[in-house]
C-alpha cells in the first residue's frame, strides 16, 4: 500500500475507529507510522525477585508450588499462589476476587509473571504459561501509544502492527543512502518497525537514532532552503552615509562593544544586494531598540521607507515617542499605526505610506494589513515577535517590487541548540553585553510570612522617589485557584498598605486608551506603584522602577520570571526583585534558586530549556515550527550539531550537480518546506 493511503484501507479500520485516529491527526498510513509510541512496557528481560524494585514493572520465570483460596470475613475471596524463581527464592502471587483463573494454573509448573513486587508479593500480575503459544507475543517489549477518547490501547497496537506489514517503505522518502552510509544509520524500514515493536534494546537505540537524527536533518536542511529562498539578489543595497557615524556620536550614551559590533553586522548586510534576513538576540535592557533605530535611519538617507512592528500597543506608542525624541532635528516623517488609531488618521496614515510622504511607520500588526501599501519599502524590523518573518516576508514582498530588509529584535536570549532550530532560516546577531553602569538586579526570595518587612522595605524607597511593580497571576479572583488577583491585591494595596501614595492597576482586559493613559501617568510619575498582571512584561521602559514583586513566583515559567524582573533595573537606581511564594514544588524551587544566582538570560534560558524542555519554550508549538516527535534538543544536542554538519557537505555536493540522487532529494524537500510555509 502506498504510505498516502487513508487509514480507512486498513482491514478493521472502519468510520468510528478512523474518526478515533483523525482526532489524533493520523489521516494516512504514513501518518500512522509516525504515531511514535510515548512510552514502553519490556517483558523480554527476566529478572530474579531478589533485583526487582517495587517502583518498576519487571517479568520473572517461576514454578507454582502450591495454589491456595481463601474468603475474607466480607465474603470476598483471595487467591494465593506460591512461587519459586530460578534462584529458589519464593514469592507470593495475589488476586482478589478472581476464582476463575485458578483453573489456568497447575503445581508444579512455570509461568511467567509481570508486574511490580512490594513486600513478598506480586498484586494482580500479567502472566503466561511458558510454554503458551503467544508466549513471544507476551515476552516483547510492547508499545504504549498516545490515546484519544474511545480508542484502547490494544486497538492502536493492533492496526499499526498491521500497517507495518502492507506498507511499501519504498515509497517513503528517506535519508539519502549516503548519509545512511556515512552515519552507518540503520535502513528506514528496520528504524520504522523497531521503533513501534523492537526486536530488542538494541535494535530501539538503532530506529531511535535513525529517527532522531531525520527529524533534525529534515527541519534544518528545510530551514536552510527556506532562507536560501530569501537570500536572493534581487534585495537593496543600501549605501553608507558619515551622518549615520554622527548621529551615533551625538547620542547622549556611549554604544556598548556588543552593540557595535551587531551593528556592524546589520549595515554590511544592508548594504548587500542580498536581502538581509537577521534577528538581534539580547538580554533585557541590553539596547537592541537603538541599533533598529539607526538601521531605520540609514533606510530612510537611502530613500527608501522602514515599519517597525511591536506585539502591543504600548511598545508601539513607547518606541514612537522614543523614536520622535532621537531624531526631533533630523527632518524624518514618523507616524504610528495601531488599531486604536481614529479611522479618519489611519486614513491619512495609510495615504501617508503609499505616497512616500511618510519615512518611518511603527505600530502593531496593523501594518500588515491589506490597506497598508507602501511606496517604497526598504526595511520591516518586528520586535518581540519569535516567529514573525516567514509567511509575513512572503506577503511584503509579493506587495513591493523589492524585498526589504527584515530584522528581527528578541529580548528572550534564547540557548544556541534552541536558536539552531527556531532560528535556522535568519542569521543570527547577539548583544551578550550591558550598558555600562548598569546594576545588577538583586533578587530575593519572600515567604508570605514576611511580607510585612518587605512592605517596610517598599515603602523606604517610595519615600526616595522611586516606582515598583507588583505582578499578579490573575485579573480576578477566582474559586478554583489560590491565586492572588490583581483586583484585589491593587483593593489591599491602595487601601491599607500604600495608602500615602498613588496606586493604579493595570490589566489586558482594560481598553487600549485607558491601559495607554495608565502607563503614561506612570512614566510621569503620577502613579508610585503599579499592580499588573503580565501585560507589562514585553517592553515597558521607566527608568525610574526600581523595584518589583511578582506574587505566586511559583507560577510563572523561569524565561517569563526573567523577562518581568527586566522591567526594572533601567536607570541608575539600584533595583531589586522579591519573588513572593509558599509550597514550592522542586521545579519552583529550583526557579527560584536560579533566579537569585543569575541576571544573565542566556545562562536563565538554558536552564530553562533543561526544566521545561523544547516544547514550551517561546511557545514553539504555536509559532509554527514542527515539533520534534522523537528529538530533543537537550538530550540529543550532539546529533542535532552532526546534522548540521552533515547538510554543509550535503549541499556542496548538490550544488556540484554530479548526484542526481541527491539533487532529486535536495529538490523535493525544498518544494515540501515552500509549500508548508506558503502563504493560502
Amino acid at each position: 500500500m502506498d504510505p498516502l493511503d487513508s487509514v480507512k484501507k486498513i482491514k478493521g479500520v472502519g468510520k468510528i475507529k478512523a474518526s478515533y485516529l483523525n482526532a489524533l491527526n493520523i489521516y494516512t498510513l504514513q501518518d500512522l507510522l509516525k504515531h511514535y509510541p510515548s512510552r514502553y512496557i519490556d517483558k523480554s528481560n527476566l529478572s530474579a525477585i531478589s533485583e526487582m524494585d517495587s517502583r518498576d514493572s519487571s517479568a520473572v520465570k517461576g514454578k507454582v508450588i502450591r495454589l491456595k483460596t481463601r474468603k475474607t470475613f466480607k465474603r470476598k475471596s483471595i487467591l494465593t499462589i506460591t512461587v519459586v524463581d530460578f534462584e529458589d527464592t519464593i514469592f507470593e502471587v495475589v488476586f482478589f476476587n478472581q476464582n476463575q483463573i485458578i483453573s489456568r494454573f497447575k503445581e508444579g509448573e512455570f509461568y511467567i509473571f509481570y508486574g511490580k513486587y512490594d513486600q513478598g508479593k506480586m498484586v494482580h500480575p500479567e502472566f503466561i504459561h511458558e510454554k503458551a503459544p503467544n508466549i513471544d507475543k507476551f515476552m516483547r517489549i510492547t508499545p504504549s501509544y498516545p490515546l484519544t477518547n474511545g480508542l484502547k490501547q490494544w486497538q492502536i497496537q493492533k492496526v499499526i502492527e498491521t500497517a507495518l506489514g502492507l506498507v511499501d517503505f519504498s515509497k517513503i522518502q528517506g535519508l539519502p543512502q549516503e548519509l545512511i552510509k556515512k552515519n552507518q544509520l540503520c535502513p528506514l524500514e528496520y528504524a520504522i518497525k523497531n521503533i513501534h515493536f523492537p526486536d530488542n534494546i538494541s535494535a530501539y537505540k538503532a530506529a531511535k537514532f535513525h529517527l532522531v537524527y531525520e527529524e533534525f536533518f529534515n527541519l534544518q536542511l528545510g530551514m536552510i532552503l527556506l532562507k536560501n529562498n530569501f537570500d536572493q539578489d534581487n534585495g537593496i543595497a543600501f549605501k553608507k552615509f558619515k551622518v549615520v557615524d554622527d548621529f551615533i556620536v551625538s547620542l547622549p550614551f556611549e554604544l556598548t562593544a556588543a552593540q557595535n559590533r551587531v551593528l556592524l553586522e546589520i549595515i554590511e548586510d544592508m548594504t548587500d544586494l542580498k536581502v538581509m534576513n537577521r534577528i538581534v538576540q539580547g538580554d533585557v535592557g541590553s539596547g537592541k531598540t537603538i541599533v533598529g533605530f539607526i538601521a531605520l535611519y540609514l533606510t530612510v538617507l537611502n530613500g527608501y521607507q522602514g515599519a517597525m512592528m511591536a506585539p502591543t500597543e504600548i511598545l508601539a506608542n513607547q518606541h514612537y515617542e522614543s523614536f520622535i525624541e532621537y531624531f526631533k532635528d533630523h527632518n524624518i516623517r514618523v507616524a504610528c499605526l495601531t488599531s486604536s488609531v481614529k479611522t479618519k488618521d489611519k486614513e491619512e496614515i495609510y495615504n501617508g505610506i503609499k505616497d512616500g510622504s511618510l519615512d518611518v511607520v511603527i505600530g502593531t500588526h496593523a501594518l500588515i494589513q491589506e490597506a497598508v501599501k507602501f511606496n517604497r519599502l526598504g526595511l520591516v524590523i518586528t520586535d518581540e515577535q519569535h516567529r514573525f518573518g516567514v509567511k509575513q516576508r512572503q506577503k511584503l514582498a509579493d506587495n513591493n517590487d523589492t524585498i526589504p530588509d527584515i530584522l528581527v529584535m528578541s529580548a528572550t536570549p534564547i540557548p544556541r541548540t534552541l536558536s539552531m532550530v527556531i532560528y535556522g532560516d535568519l542569521e543570527i546577531s547577539t548583544i551578550d553585553e550591558m550598558p555600562k553602569g548598569r546594576k545588577e538586579i538583586r533578587t530575593h526570595y519572600v515567604k508570605k510570612s514576611k511580607k510585612v518587612e518587605m512592605y517596610d522595605f517598599i515603602k523606604k524607597q517610595l519615600i526616595q522617589g522611586r516606582q515598583g511593580y507588583f505582578v499578579c497571576p490573575l485579573v480576578e479572583t477566582s474559586d478554583k485557584l489560590d491565586l492572588l488577583s490583581v483586583e484585589k491585591h491593587y483593593k489591599a494595596l491602595n487601601e491599607v498598605v500604600f495608602n500615602e501614595f498613588e496606586v493604579a492597576m493595570i490589566h489586558g482586559q482594560m481598553k487600549n486608551e485607558e491601559k495607554d493613559q495608565i502607563m503614561v501617568d506612570f512614566k510621569n510619575k503620577k502613579i508610585d506603584v503599579l499592580v499588573s498582571t503580565t501585560v507589562i512584561e514585553v517592553g515597558i521602559d521607566v527608568a525610574n522602577a526600581n523595584f518589583m514583586v511578582i506574587e505566586n513566583a511559583e507560577r510563572f515559567g523561569l524565561s517569563q520570571l526573567h523577562q518581568l524582573r527586566g522591567r526594572v533595573g533601567r536607570g541608575s537606581h539600584q533595583s531589586y526583585c522579591f519573588l513572593l511564594a509558599d509550597r514550592l514544588g522542586k521545579v519552583a524551587k529550583e526557579r527560584i534558586k536560579i533566579m537569585i544566582q543569575s541576571n544573565d538570560g542566556f545562562k536563565i534560558s538554558e536552564k530553562d530549556l533543561e526544566l521545561r524542555g523544547p516544547g514550551e519554550i517561546l511557545g514553539i508549538r504555536q509559532s509554527g515550527i514542527p515539533m520534534f516527535k522523537l528529538a530533543n534538543i537537550v538530550k540529543h544536542h550532539a546529533i542535532l550539531s552532526k546534522t548540521q554538519r552533515d547538510i554543509k557537505v550535503l549541499l556542496r555536493e548538490y550544488k556540484l550537480g554530479e548526484d542526481q540522487d541527491l539533487i532529486n532529494f535536495v529538490n523535493n524537500k525544498s518544494r515540501e518546506i515552500f509549500n508548508s510555509y506558503k502563504l493560502s
